[in-house]
């Protein structure tokens, strides 16, 4: 039996009290936990640090196999870990695709062998992500790792009659088609948002209307099959709006919103300096505005970090050679606390529901996302939101140093994170399984 007992925490930034936990279960609550701790139970003195149900990233790009010169399951799992998840859904473009079994399966195995959090592999809506034809989404609908999400995110599913398809094949197991809005026509050589900064920079511009025109679409495809559709990074007021309509009239749409779209704006671009593109890209600060309160009304269900790792050389370079991408399981909590807690826009619960329940609802996992509560499993996540840390990206755990903060000073630190019962981290580092 493994026991640890959490002291003086604050669930949800309410009042302080303790935690038990016993093997993979919380097993107390309260001022009685110590006394019903055994004896050779590992004590945690936590206190006024704010305890959290461990966080669930439905947008992580861990790119095993094929690009582990930019991140590995391990590495990045690991660093997922000291951001204070438990589990994350790995995207399917990596090489070969996770379009099989064969390959899910290998990705998951990777995952249990790091130990740091559940991986859980997304498997891609067509072959090789190419769009021309439906890829084996039953066989990984029944394989080991039970994939639930499909996704060619990186690439939109652009052709009509295979979103369809695609949405009406994973009704047979209560999938979901995580699509990535762009369309390729509107989009061909864009370099990032289109405005008034894109032509003074004289970088061409990815119109706002390339990702709404294909929500629009998608949540009419959703609605005619009776499918679930989840729209990955939504980055514009105007997906926002439609979204919110989709909802009103019953159709089964989520939406995530990365970290950065909610902090970053298409200003960054006069720096030039790719470390700042991203697909979709930077949008203006009234998109900002939106997505934030469509986060904080539930309009935006979860945060998704779109965590996106890139050698060196794909960075350091001018910026229309630039790779498209940023790192962000180590800052998304930090910035949800800069941009909505601190501002008042949302409560720790509200956090909760956005970055653990959300996600793992929406993901199907019946492990994760539980309320701190008695007899939930013991995914527990522990924050010190006072604590102020300039990003170093050198200082991280990810392989990759592509962190659009650098030098940015943010709130908060996870100084804890528990993963079943097993400590994954512990005073802000990681710990070996």
């Amino acid at each position: 039996m493994t026991a640890h007992l959490l002291l003086g925490v604050r669930p949800y930034g309410e009042d302080a009290t303790d935690i038990l936990i016993v093997d993979d279960k919380i097993a107390a609550i309260g001022a009685d936990a110590a006394a019903q701790a055994p004896k050779d139970v590992v004590r945690h003195d936590l206190a006024g640090k704010i305890a959290l149900p461990g966080l669930v990233d439905m947008h992580t790009h861990l790119r095993e196999p094929g690009f582990e010169g930019s991140e590995t399951v391990y590495t990045g799992t690991r660093a997922a870990a000291v951001g204070g998840y438990t589990a994350v859904f790995a995207m399917a473009n990596t090489e070969p695709v996770a379009d099989n079994a064969g390959v899910v399966e290998q990705v998951q195995r990777l995952g249990e062998e790091a130990g740091f959090v559940d991986v859980h592999p997304v498997g891609a809506v067509s072959e090789g992500l190419k769009g021309e034809h439906l890829s084996e989404m039953g066989a990984m609908a029944a394989s080991k790792a039970n994939v639930r999400v499909f996704s060619d995110d990186g690439k939109c599913v652009s052709d009509p009659v295979l979103m369809r398809r695609a949405l009406e094949y994973v009704k047979a197991f209560d999938g979901v088609i995580a699509q990535h809005s762009q369309d390729p026509r509107l989009t061909e050589g864009a370099q990032m948002h289109e405005g008034v900064l894109s032509a003074e920079l004289g970088l061409r511009g990815w119109p706002a209307v390339a990702e709404e025109s294909i929500i629009a679409r998608d949540v009419l495809l959703a609605d005619h099959v009776g499918s679930r559709l989840h729209v990955c990074h939504v980055s514009t007021a105007g997906s926002v709006e439609l979204i919110r309509a989709a909802k009103a009239r019953g159709i089964q749409v989520t939406a995530e919103v990365t970290p950065h779209h909610l902090y970053l704006t298409d200003e960054k671009a006069c720096t030039y300096s790719p470390i700042f593109k991203v697909n979709p890209p930077l949008r203006t600060q009234a998109d900002v505005d939106a997505v934030r309160d469509a986060l904080a009304d539930g309009t935006i269900d979860v945060v998704g970090t779109d965590h996106a790792p890139h050698p060196l050389e794909d960075k350091d370079c001018e910026w229309q050679a630039g790779a498209f991408g940023m790192t962000g399981l180590e800052t998304a909590l930090p910035i949800i606390i800069e941009t909505m807690v601190n501002t008042g826009k949302m409560t720790w619960r509200e956090v909760a529901r956005a970055m653990s329940a959300g996600p793992a609802q929406i993901g199907q996992l019946t492990d994760q996302g539980q309320p701190l509560e008695v007899g939930s499993y013991a995914n527990v996540t522990v924050v010190d939101p006072e604590v102020r840390r300039v990003v170093k990206g050198a200082e991280q755990y990810t392989r990759s140093l592509n962190t659009p903060y650098e030098g940015e000073e943010l709130p908060g630190q996870v100084v804890a994170t528990f993963l079943k019962g097993r400590a994954t981290v512990l005073d802000g580092a990681p710990v070996e399984k």
